[in-house]
């Protein structure tokens, strides 16, 4: 493709941005030239079948019958329009051009004109009216010629000398031509620009590293893929899942879906997928969550950024709901994140959308979605996050996760990771899970875009796609039954079992000892007792007691007699209950590590204070990890079986973690020193 061209186009696009300024704000150009962009696309697309359809328009015009089959036949398109202006006229008419324009835009199908609806096309129809820039604007954009194909003075389609048709701009150079404005939209509003804006070489990464392993396939004849993503932005990573089959094999078909809830997100993307000649009715509008767009439909691949760590809350009843009503044969069976981040939400959604794979081993998707450091690890063991997590490895859906460099996002500068699922994993890579770090494959750019201060590079891109197909490729040469670390790659590339990121979180149990003794502060804290003032007299209660101050015991046994027969001496009851005896034990017991255990039917009763808890590996024993990591160290402690849970977390850095040893400290009060110096010899200079 001719990289000029679509610059060229986009220049021209732009320039209105000379007319606007004043009137609007640098951040609210986009809200302008990209919808009248569409607008002038579709016109040049319609306008070798105007006629016919303005003849099928005047034909149905009087009949009862809906005639939107007949005029997308004769427009031969999904869309069409039944007003016979164009821009150019509507250019030359200034005093008339709001009222032409409206009806113009009017006359679009629904589809068409629901896009530029969204775009809020009328109201800014208004205000270039109102700051006399209207006419001048229409007229700027009839003038961009968007023509698919060059025709001559009859409307014949013009053939080059291999009988061809003659190329003016496709649908390539469309869809980077609007993807070039997108970009500067998003530049110009960098506020916001995170939202539904991708950076383009994180999504060419995150398409390779999808794709990569279908490669062969892909370039078969006939080749027929679906796309899909639930969080589809302005559809830069749909459209660069198109151009990546396209490229590996130009014959192939590619259809893309996609839904989004941020309207003017929605129709950018819609507006991309028309340019393109892909069916805008594929993205819908609305929350992939509470109003599946694509509700029992699969795809070959499916793709998302979705936002992070955002919350789930206004859709909480819908999904909660789905989660109790239809369990493991809804999309939310396998668990619920916390409210505040809806991450792993978008996940499970995307994984009910995998084709299932047959006997013969046919059909399965691939899934890549971008995700922050909380879904690797947030959620103790059998939270909502941990089941999640773990239902996904235990049905070995988990390929790989690629660790990112941070700052590479316009509005975050955190680390971000890859995850790569499939449900047709090679037989060679079942029960296993490929760990690579690219935290250190970027450059530095230029000039920050908000947050983004980093980016992939080409070399960078191939190098990190090449890390991980070859790891895919030579699992077998990984050890089968330790590390599990590629020999000659060790340094970036990890690979483990599905098991070995489960655990057991353990509740290790140590017993209550105690000593007993009655102090003033023993008896003031007895007349505060909740307990002991409904079980008795709680001052004459303290004041029976007062003259065992100082006293200690260190068995309760011998306490509880010689408090019993005070209590009595005093001519007071000695209450019953548990509630007496529990509170009356709190306020007389000091813990102490050499007192008495306490036991309840003739067991040690745990300490609370001293309970701890473990996360031990699946593949070992509790008792004997108790016996080699506890017991030496607190020789009565024991396990509580009943309290034992399974969770599974993802320790990505973890595994990653070089140590770096200190540095000396002669080298450090070396460059103290050094520091000194020069800050004297500075501050010399600034008092000479």
């Amino acid at each position: 493709m001719n990289s000029s061209k679509h610059t060229e186009l986009a220049n021209h696009a732009w320039s209105v941005a000379d007319l606007l300024r004043g009137d609007y704000k640098q951040s609210d150009y986009g809200k302008v030239i990209l919808p009248f962009t569409v607008l002038r696309r579709l016109e040049c697309v319609l306008a070798p079948t105007k006629d016919k359809v303005l003849e099928a328009a005047a034909r149905f015009q009087d009949q009862d019958i809906n005639p939107d089959r007949f005029l997308r036949k004769a427009s031969g398109h999904s869309f069409y329009n039944t007003s016979s202006y164009t821009l150019k006229a509507i250019a030359g008419d200034a005093s008339h051009a709001a009222k032409y324009l409206n009806e113009y835009y009017g006359a679009f199908s629904p589809n068409a004109r629901e896009v530029l609806e969204r775009y809020d096309f009328a109201q800014q129809i208004k205000r270039l009216d109102a700051a006399d820039l209207l006419y001048q604007v229409v007229g700027r954009f009839a003038d961009l010629d968007l023509r698919p194909v060059k025709r001559d003075a009859d409307g014949e389609v013009v053939l080059d000398k291999d009988g061809r048709p003659v190329e003016i701009v496709n649908n390539h150079q469309m869809g980077y031509t609007f993807e070039e404005l997108i970009r500067r939209f998003a530049e110009q509003s960098n506020e916001t620009a995170g939202e539904h804006f991708t950076p383009r070489e994180v999504i060419r990464l995150m398409v390779n590293l999808l794709v990569a392993p279908d490669s062969d396939a892909l370039a078969l004849p006939g080749t027929v893929r679906t796309v899909m993503d639930p969080a589809c932005g302005t559809g830069g990573m749909l459209s660069a899942a198109e151009e990546h089959i396209t490229h590996l094999n130009p014959d192939a078909t590619v259809k893309v879906f996609g839904q989004e809830l941020n309207s003017e997100s929605w129709a950018i993307c819609r507006s991309d997928m028309m340019i393109k000649g892909q069916d805008p009715e594929n993205i819908k509008f609305g929350n992939s969550f509470s109003d599946d767009g694509h509700a029992g439909a699969t795809f070959d691949y499916l793709l998302a950024n979705p936002p992070f760590g955002v919350e789930w809350k206004k859709v909480k009843d819908a999904v909660e709901g789905e989660h109790e009503r239809l369990g493991e044969s809804g999309r939310f069976g396998a668990g619920l994140p916390r409210i505040n981040d809806g991450s792993l939400l978008f996940l499970q959604h995307m994984i009910s959308k995998m084709k299932p794979v047959d006997t013969s081993g046919s059909g399965g998707s691939r899934i890549a979605i971008v995700f922050n450091g909380s879904p690797l690890f947030t959620g103790a063991a059998e939270s909502g996050e941990s089941r999640i997590r773990q239902w996904i490895l235990e049905n070995d859906w988990l390929e790989g996760i690629v660790a990112l460099p941070d700052q590479l996002f316009y509005n975050t500068g955190i680390s971000t990771y890859f995850w790569v699922l499939s449900n047709r994993k090679a037989r060679d890579r079942r029960g296993k899970v490929v760990l690579l770090d690219a935290r250190d494959y970027w450059s530095k750019m230029r000039k920050s875009l908000g947050n983004k201060r980093k980016e992939l590079g080409e070399q960078h891109i191939s190098e990190i796609t090449r890390l991980y197909t070859e790891a895919l490729a030579v699992l077998d040469a990984a050890e089968k039954d330790g590390g599990h670390d590629l020999a000659d790659r060790a340094e970036k590339i990890k690979v483990f079992r599905n098991e070995d990121f489960g655990y057991h979180r353990i509740t290790v149990e140590r017993p209550l000892k105690l000593r007993f003794e009655v102090t003033e502060e023993m008896l003031t804290a007895l007349t505060a007792s909740k307990p002991i003032t409904r079980a008795t007299d709680a001052e004459a209660f303290a004041a029976a007691l007062r003259p065992l101050v100082g006293k200690s015991w260190t068995a309760k046994s011998d306490a509880w007699i010689d408090l019993k027969d005070a209590v009595v001496a005093a001519g007071h009851m000695w209450p019953t209950g548990a509630p007496f005896g529990k509170a009356l034990r709190e306020a007389v017991g000091v813990r102490d590590p050499e007192g008495e255990v306490q036991r309840v039917k003739g067991e040690p009763e745990p300490d609370p204070e001293l309970r701890d808890y473990e996360n031990v590996p699946l593949g070992e024993g509790v008792e004997e990890y108790l016996r080699r990591e506890v017991l030496p160290h607190v020789p009565d402690a024991w396990i509580d079986h009943s309290k034992t849970k399974v969770g599974y977390e993802i320790p990505f850095t973890r595994h990653f973690y070089v140590y770096e040893a200190p540095r000396p400290l002669a080298e450090i009060d070396a460059e103290l020193k050094s520091l000194e110096a020069e800050i004297q010899k500075l501050l010399g200079e600034v008092t000479a």
